[in-house]
């Protein structure tokens, strides 16, 4: 389980894309961007989810590797802030 988190963690890092990807915030997207956002939610997602399982099993078996156990969690904790960027930029701004 935790090999699979790896792995995953490692393919987030290599199809990760480098400068310009994001947009403005007061930007709005159109429909194939919103499309393309929506589909890098749904990738983060599942490798938050896999990650938190990861971490789950290691705790699990008693694993006394406490530095993979905090890298996990870190990343974890960047793929949150990374998702919730991604859907800001799908979600209108509304002025109150």
């Amino acid at each position: 389980m935790a090999e699979r988190a790896i792995h995953s963690r490692n393919r987030a890092r290599d199809g990760r894309k480098h400068g310009g990807g994001d947009r403005c915030m007061n930007e709005n997207p159109n429909e194939a961007e919103k499309a393309e956002i929506r589909a890098e939610v749904e990738r983060v997602r599942l490798e938050h989810h896999d990650l938190e399982a990861a971490i789950e099993a290691l705790l699990a078996v008693g694993a006394v590797d406490q530095l993979q156990i905090q890298r996990l969690k870190k990343r974890k904790l960047l793929l949150r802030d990374r998702l919730q960027h991604l859907e800001d930029q799908i979600t209108p701004d509304i002025i109150a």
